[in-house]
């Protein structure tokens, strides 16, 4: 049975954050399950950006059915978690069965990946303190704020945490955060 990998999300996340890599890895061979605070189908939102405006757009995107509830969700079955951008963890960050999962992610070193606003989900656990992340560019002062040093580029690796700023940046994220997980989980072993 392949490793499995948890995407946590919710309602407002940005579409291609969440199935691009869900689909880059089932494409590697492992097994995704989608969470989110309850069991429903999801509405996902699209950000881009268009002349004359001074931030991001918001347009409805892709529905997509969660897996199973944050209570439901046994960290110890997972090899690694995804953490979604868009709108999604501005509320996410206040559920606490969400927070504890997500901390026993850090807790035992499992691969952690995250873009564009997911890290403040990881800031909510106090997970960032004395890391390297990068994050939507908006969030510089909010990654301060959690003890992370902030670096404006493509992707970044700490340890097992590899973040992202955005969709534009998948490629290096996803090639960054397989070789992490790949090290630690490949395909081929079961979850430890």
């Amino acid at each position: 049975m392949p490793p499995k990998v948890l995407i946590v999300t919710g309602d407002a996340a940005e579409s291609l954050e969440v199935m691009y890599p869900y689909q880059r890895l089932r494409e590697e061979g492992y097994d995704v399950h989608i969470a989110a605070p309850a069991r429903k189908q999801l509405r996902f939102v699209v950000h881009d950006f268009e002349p004359g405006f001074d931030t991001y757009t918001e347009k409805p995107g892709y529905t997509w059915p969660a897996d199973l509830a944050y209570s439901e969700v046994d960290p110890g079955e997972y090899a690694a978690v995804v953490i979604p951008g868009g709108r999604a963890p501005e509320y996410l960050r206040n559920d606490p069965e969400l927070r504890k999962i997500l901390k026993s992610f850090f807790d035992a070193d499992k691969p952690v990946a995250q873009i564009c606003h997911g890290p403040l989900l990881t800031a909510a656990t106090d997970s960032l303190r004395g890391r390297r992340v990068t994050a939507y560019p908006a969030l510089e002062l909010d990654m301060q704020a959690a003890g992370a040093t902030f670096q404006d580029t493509e992707t970044v690796v700490d340890g097992s945490l590899v973040s992202a700023r955005a969709w534009p940046d998948h490629s290096g994220w996803m090639r960054e955060f397989l070789k992490v997980l790949r090290a630690k989980a490949p395909v081929d072993s079961p979850v430890d």
